[in-house]
């Protein structure tokens, strides 16, 4: 019998025409962008794999419930759909909305950290890091050190080391450590999975030393289907099953539900003790809005409760996470370096590997990510030194172990046709990366998470 192909679980029933630019247009745009993709207009870009926040297409009953949304000021009846969606989904008795998962990140840590704090956890993300170093504390990294090897088959780099966990937690005391923060999938090595099997252990470590689990949860569907698939005790489990069990083992959660919830703008705090939702209400007041509605608009919360159910659907998943394969696998048979195995939601070029003749000292994953965007148009995003920031008290350059080339692609947005696109062009630049020699300065910085708005100046 002829194997069967994959197809996706969908079918497309609306397009948005894209322009293709010339080369000399795209010189012309990155230059007066100062070297920086934020700042490229989107009818500048071709295919965008700048983020997966906020970027995805809707299903036709997220779009439905958008007509069904309650405006109401305080007490929605679109509030209690999403309270039910997340109660149901996740677990947790306590929620707030919030507009999107920074701002989740800056309510709940107005809570619970304080200068001098340290938070451990897996490869904090920016926003993460940010703002905890904005409240002058430090995130101390424990992530495996297999994550850190791009050519390694691991099934969950981004698993936290058990050793380096409670070394930090014996050598400071638990007043000091408000939470430990999992992210799964863990973003910044490369969208890679976090096994149950280390959540329980990370749990079992934070109740030794009578500290907090929080998971930074943008992407816990992802991180399910990667659990069924390659944790054998859950074989047989559906994804919310798997995803409960994952919520079990933490005290709280904070989420952009611009990824896999699949809304475009949207986010909330879920925890499970009263008296720290109490504290967080009267931040999401002061930064967000009322109680019952947090930044959101009432329709935005309709789509956001309807994602949560369609981004953990199994046949949803395995398409989404299949496509992301697919690019990541023309790269890797073209000889192109990028982290194996391939993530949940995006495909990692290592820079270090792509390029090792530009000196890191001239940011080498910027630079590939500008030379992609010269050769195709489309836009990918820095995940090295610029978005690692200085030293909050040397004020010297971070040089993290990994230089990446983040392609995030967009759920439900684009063809496979526009993977083997992305993919020629890849191919084109990594046959002439000898020529690349030199890369970029920069010109200004923002004092924290300086990538958004830096502008460069090419050596």
């Amino acid at each position: 019998m002829m194997k069967i192909p994959f197809a996706e679980s969908y079918k497309i029933k609306m397009v948005e025409s894209i322009r293709r630019s010339t080369r000399s247009e795209r010189e012309k745009w990155i230059k007066e962008a100062k070297y920086n993709l934020f700042n490229l207009r989107s009818d500048q870009v071709f295919v965008d794999l700048l983020t997966d926040s906020g970027t995805g297409a809707m299903s036709d009953r997220q779009w439905s419930e958008m007509m069904l949304g309650d405006e109401s000021y305080a007490g929605a009846s679109s509030f209690y759909k999403m309270q039910n969606a997340i109660t149901e989904i996740t677990g947790f008795p306590y929620f707030l909305p919030t507009h999107q998962g920074r701002a989740a990140e800056n309510v709940l840590f107005s809570a619970l950290v304080k200068a001098g704090d340290i938070v451990p956890g897996n490869s904090h993300f920016d926003t993460t890091k940010g703002h905890i170093e904005f409240r002058k504390a430090k995130a101390v990294d424990c992530t495996i050190d297999e994550a850190f090897n791009t050519t390694l088959d691991h099934p969950f780099k981004g698993n936290i080391d058990i050793q380096k966990l409670e070394k930090v937690l014996s050598e400071n005391p638990a007043d000091k450590i408000p939470m430990i923060i999992i992210t799964v999938t863990c973003n910044s090595s490369g969208g890679q999975p976090v096994s149950i099997g280390n959540i329980r252990e990370v749990s079992s470590m934070a109740k030794k030393y009578g500290v907090k689990v929080i998971f930074d949860a943008a992407r816990f569907a992802e991180n399910a289907y990667f659990i069924k698939l390659r944790e054998k005790e859950f074989a047989r489990h559906s994804i919310r099953e798997i995803v409960r069990e994952m919520f079990s083992y933490a005290d709280g959660m904070t989420m952009s539900s611009k990824k896999d919830a699949i809304v475009n703008m949207g986010g909330f705090i879920a925890l499970r003790d009263k008296e720290i939702y109490r504290q967080a209400s009267v931040f999401n007041i002061m930064f967000e809005g009322y109680i019952t509605y947090g930044g959101m608009s009432g329709r935005d919360m309709n789509a956001l409760a309807q994602g949560l159910y369609d981004g953990t659907d199994f046949d949803y998943l395995e398409s989404r996470i299949n496509q992301v394969a697919f690019l990541g696998n023309l790269l890797k048979d073209a000889g192109v370096p990028v982290q194996f195995p391939i993530g949940g939601h995006a495909v990692f070029i290592d820079a270090k590997r792509f390029l090792p003749q530009v000196p890191k000292e001239q940011y080498v994953a910027q630079t590939l990510a500008v030379e992609l965007y010269i050769e195709g148009g489309v836009r990918a995003v820095e995940i090295g030194t610029i978005l690692a920031d200085r030293d909050p008290v040397t004020r010297e350059n971070r040089y993290p172990d990994l230089e990446f080339v983040r392609l995030a692609i967009p759920r439900r947005t684009y063809t496979n046709n526009h993977m083997h696109f992305v993919a020629a062009h890849i191919i084109n630049v990594w046959e002439r990366r000898n020529e690349i020699k030199t890369g970029y300065s920069i010109r200004y910085e923002a004092p924290i998470m300086r990538h958004f708005t830096v502008e460069l100046e090419k050596i």
